[in-house]
């Protein structure tokens, strides 16, 4: 067993070796077509330390799994399964001598599951690690923890095309957390052959598949070689196939992509058996780890389809983007593994120049739901307990939860149920997994098969309505040789995938028409919060049990039905509202274990009165209510409580005197400091729980809440000790030389409180009267005998000095028979007039 020495991964061999001696983790950064995928795990069979255990290589998708073991076992001279094998979903192909084994990384998640340890696996290596897939640092988590808890002896090599520099340094963990130990990195420069990467002049109009069709037919007159083309998805790829075999008969035209059997993916992959050029449309499977013979010439479209989780709906969609910088670079490689090439990128340099760097980590963005499941299954069920390169966003965990929670796989303490159990033994999404388990356990195993398979499955009837029942019928009897339409290749997977759950749940094939109240039983299942109910006055519009508004294209056959259960929605809201793809009639008896009833007590904001009655609900849809004929007192407390909150403390009587209490311990607070507790309207909202219920006595209306005086509840906010400094320190009132007692008028915020008072009250007062303690002046409004302003002030001995004169010329016309002295120092203070005559 040996490495082909024209290959660049020989020359890192040895240092590889080293490091995988001496550490229990390292990283091996190296170009397409080093070497790395294929020729790096035989070689490392021999070594020392694995001690004839055996070796797993991760892949991050199936088609990259099945070619790479493939690529091994011929390298030996052997068939797969020999002493090389590989295991993805639904396909297996090992033995008792296969020693190294390339799956996928969900195939490992479920090893751990079964068995932590891995006895005889010595090391696990994860290729094409940039990428970045959730299942790969899920995987990463658990093995690490199990490298430090069960199995020191275990070795994990890491490794890519292109990777982040600061990669090493971060698996080496934080010394407070993790056991520090160097991450070593070991780089190979490679031997690819030059490739001339070209631009348009300006981005293409028109379709990805119409720009890759027109680059193909101009690049097989320019250039020698095998052609590879990039496209977003397998729509694209059927009609530039369709298109580019008529347009070159010549020509082998091929499609690439994950759904296809093995034996026509061998096809794009290995050079053409009678010596034709070859065209291969790819989706982005063949980024990575795929070498394909003969390939000198690579088109990019620029696009690629991704799915995104939206964690306010919960639902995930497929879109497509703009490829990536890093993504762009290993599509131009392809172009140089076997000789010099061309790459032909179907932008402008400037649109090149605007590309993001790279993907963020899948589990920033994902759909958390089998993380979370996983993790609780593994006896984890909280993430930070384990080791992540990028910690899963807590919203997205939490929103996990509950979807895992409503298919009854976690507790109200996100430990996994023995219903999640099952759930983790069948390898797909929690949703279709509970669809299939519970509708074994119904007796209906045959169409949750076929259910699950379409929907995991692009549609075989693309706009043909939205009646799921349909698509299923015609499955049956294409699966029965029987004339049913649609599209053929889509039918082939659906029924592979079909047959593979039927396996798994063992039921016989069923041929018969569709029970269409049966599949929408099963597809409530799989999406609880999708069960739709039509809006009354409607034919086309409908309020799922999430809460989400969602409509049926125009003139559905589903139209005016009552109940659907929704499975394929676009959930970009057109006026508030979802569209329906794909969906299924379903029966209100079928889901009477989701229907709840209980009594509700709530505020009604248009009436302004109490609503109290008992509801029949699923989720959000409202299925009957009636009057509650007693109304328990802490459910009306609750609702009127809630009440005052939305709409404002103005509901209820604030009088003068509340307003002044108020402002007067909220002036002391300001004035100072924490000691007074705040008090303001925000704060006082915050705090209703503490002193509106016993306020409430008996109300139920708008009307009634008016009625209620606050003062004596606010009060008993404010501790006692302050309670007796409060008419100290903030008096009501301040008497005048006059002789006379003036309210003042307190502010919020801690603004000087009003003194408003007739000038001839204050003759003889030389400073202006304070609160708090003689610390606070009060701000003087001095009134003229009409009780109009005359001089608003806090520095009263500096009005007669000055203000006081300029006043009197004006006032004593005005006001004759009102004392205007020559002298207010020393005049006596009054609040009467002159008697008439003198």
């Amino acid at each position: 067993m040996s490495v082909t020495p024209a290959l660049p991964i020989y020359e890192v061999l040895p240092a590889v070796r080293e490091a995988l001696t001496l550490h229990p983790l390292m990283v091996l950064q190296a170009p397409p077509g080093a070497g790395k995928s294929t020729a790096l795990p035989p070689e490392l069979l021999r070594e020392s330390w694995l001690e004839g255990r055996g070796i797993l290589v991760l892949q991050p998708r199936r088609v990259a799994a099945r070619a790479v073991a493939s690529r091994m076992a011929q390298n030996l001279g052997e068939e797969v399964g020999g002493t090389v094998g590989y295991r993805v979903r639904f396909d297996s192909r090992v033995s008792g001598r296969t020693r190294v084994t390339v799956m996928t990384e969900g195939i490992l998640t479920r090893m751990l599951q079964g068995d932590p340890e891995l006895p005889g696996v010595g090391l696990i290596v994860f290729d094409e690690f940039h990428e970045r897939s959730l299942q790969a640092d899920l995987a990463l988590a658990l093995v690490r923890e199990v490298q430090e808890n069960l199995r020191p002896d275990l070795k994990v090599l890491i490794m890519s095309a292109t990777l982040d520099p600061a990669l090493p340094a971060r698996l080496q963990g934080d010394a407070d957390t993790v056991p520090p130990h160097t991450v070593p990195l070991v780089a190979s420069e490679g031997r690819a052959y030059p490739v001339e990467v070209k631009y348009l002049a300006a981005d293409p109009a028109g379709t990805p598949d119409a720009a890759v069709v027109s680059a193909v037919s101009r690049a097989l007159d320019e250039y020698a070689g095998d052609v590879l083309a990039f496209l977003p998805g397998t729509g694209e790829i059927r009609r530039a196939l369709s298109a580019l075999t008529a347009r070159h008969p010549e020509v082998n035209v091929l499609p690439l992509y994950g759904d296809l059997s093995l034996e026509a993916q061998q096809r794009a992959i290995l050079p053409d058996p009678d010596g034709r050029r070859r065209v291969v449309l790819a989706t982005s499977i063949a980024e990575t780890s795929l070498t394909l013979s003969g390939v000198r010439i690579v088109i990019d479209s620029g696009w690629t389809r991704k799915s995104h989780f939206d964690p306010g709906t919960g639902l995930s969609k497929l879109v497509t983007v703009r490829v990536t910088h890093d993504a762009a670079t290993q599509r131009a490689g392809r172009a140089g593994r076997t000789a010099p090439g061309v790459a032909l990128r179907l932008w402008s340099e400037r649109t090149q120049a605007a590309l993001s760097a790279a993907q963020p980590p899948e589990i920033l963005e994902a759909d958390l739901a089998p993380l979370t499941l996983e993790l609780a299954g593994w006896g984890t069920p909280d993430p930070g307990a384990l080791h992540w390169l990028d910690a899963p966003p807590e919203r997205r965990l939490e929103s996990a939860r509950v979807l895992l929670r409503q298919l009854g796989a976690l507790t109200g303490h996100a430990q996994v149920t023995p219903a999640g159990q099952k759930l983790l033994g069948l390898p797909t999404h929690p949703r279709l997994a509970h669809l299939l388990s519970a509708g074994a356990e119904l007796g209906l195993g045959a169409l949750a098969a076929d259910v699950a398979a379409l929907l995991e499955e692009r549609d075989p009837l693309q706009g043909a309505g939205t009646d799921l029942g349909e698509r299923l019928n015609v499955l049956r009897r294409w699966r029965n040789n029987q004339p049913a339409g649609g599209d053929v290749a889509v039918l082939e997977r659906a029924e592979r995938l079909a047959r593979n759950w039927r396996q798994a749940l063992r039921a016989s094939p069923d041929n018969s028409p569709a029970d269409p109240f049966q599949t929408g039983q099963l597809v409530a299942l799989a999406y609880p919060e999708r069960v739709a109910a039509l809006r009354a006055g409607t034919r086309d519009r409908y309020l799922m049990a999430g809460g989400q508004g969602v409509r049926l294209p125009e003139a559905d056959p589903h139209a005016g039905t009552p109940l659907l259960a929704v499975a394929h929605l676009d959930a970009r809201l057109v006026a508030g509202e979802g569209r329906v793809y794909l969906a299924s009639v379903v029966r209100l008896e079928d889901l009477q274990e989701r229907v709840s009833e209980e009594a509700v007590v709530r505020w009604d904001t248009r009436t302004g009165t109490l609503l109290a009655q008992t509801e029949r609900r699923l989720g959000a849809i409202l299925l009957g209510a009636e009057p509650l004929k007693t109304v328990p007192p802490e459910l009306r407390v609750r609702a009127m409580t809630e009440a005052v909150r939305q709409e404002g403390l103005e509901l209820l009587n604030w009088t003068d005197a509340a307003r002044q209490w108020q402002a007067r311990v909220s002036s002391l607070r300001a004035w100072n400091g924490g000691e007074w507790p705040d008090l303001s309207d925000a704060a006082l909202l915050e705090r209703l729980d503490e002193w509106l219920p016993d306020l409430l006595g008996s109300a139920r209306s708008r009307e009634d809440l008016g009625r209620l005086g606050v003062l004596q509840a606010i009060q008993t906010l404010l501790p006692w000790n302050l309670n007796r400094q409060l008419d100290d320190l903030a008096p009501l009132a301040l008497e005048v030389p006059s002789g006379s007692k003036v309210r003042l008028e307190y502010r919020q915020g801690g603004e000087a409180p009003i003194l408003a008072v007739k000038l001839q009250e204050l003759f003889g007062l030389a400073d202006t009267p304070t609160v708090n303690a003689g610390r606070t002046p009060v701000l003087l409004h001095l009134l003229s005998p009409a009780r109009r302003p005359v001089q608003v002030t806090q520095d009263l001995r500096s009005f007669w000095q000055k203000g006081y004169f300029e006043a009197r010329k004006d006032l004593r016309g005005q006001y004759p028979r009102h004392p205007w002295p020559d002298d207010p120092w020393t005049a006596e203070a009054t609040r009467k007039a002159k008697p008439r005559g003198t």
